[in-house]
């Protein structure tokens, strides 16, 4: 194992359920997974035979439309290929396009993992989820990148202690009469939330 110190201006790695909300009818950006896997960090340090890189300070993934940021991204590969990827941080955050419809989807939380084989994505610990105007959030959010289907909980996955916590969600209007309800002070009932922890 070996440790580098200077800071890279770009790392390529050649590695070649609650409730549900909502299901669309597009697929997210479904080529991503098939592209090269691309970090950038201040430091890095590389146990070949383990097949894990740790990325430290400011890191940045990137795979196709998907962007990952944490303070720390863990990548570790299987005997197949496939990566997976834990990213940490105050607030571990990804967002990526979505195809075949304008806008992205972003996400947000204290740590985020990546898994390259189902293309799913775990966030956890005061997990939030926005869609164009919509958002969710919870302690859990599990969100696949190839259906754009997502289940959220209050429970804690990492640990059985948390008291568990309401789910929240905004739905807004698709009819683009948002603004006249912002306008008059009255929210639509889309945008009702159950109650739950502050944001």
């Amino acid at each position: 194992m070996y440790q580098t110190s200077h800071k890279f201006s770009q790392y390529v790695l050649l590695l070649p359920f609650f409730l549900q909300l909502w299901a669309p009818s597009c697929l997210a950006a479904s080529t991503d997974s098939s592209q090269p896997m691309h970090l950038e960090a201040d430091q890095v340090i590389m146990d070949d035979a383990q097949q894990i890189s740790t990325f430290i300070g400011n890191v940045k993934l990137s795979q196709g439309t998907l962007l990952i940021r944490g303070d720390r991204i863990v990548v570790t590969q299987d005997k197949e290929g496939f990566q997976h990827a834990v990213a940490y941080g105050d607030t571990a955050k990804f967002r990526q396009k979505r195809e075949s419809m304008e806008g992205y989807v972003e996400g947000y939380g204290e740590q985020i993992e990546y898994d390259t084989r189902t293309g799913i994505l775990d966030l956890y610990g005061k997990a939030r989820l926005k869609r164009n105007l919509d958002t969710v959030s919870g302690n859990h959010i599990i969100y696949n990148i190839k259906t754009e289907i997502f289940k959220v909980s209050g429970k804690n996955a990492n640990t059985d202690n948390d008291t568990p916590v309401r789910v929240r969600a905004v739905l807004q209007p698709k009819n683009g009469n948002m603004a006249a309800h912002q306008a008059s002070g009255v929210l639509p009932a889309s945008s009702v939330t159950t109650p739950g922890r502050a944001k």
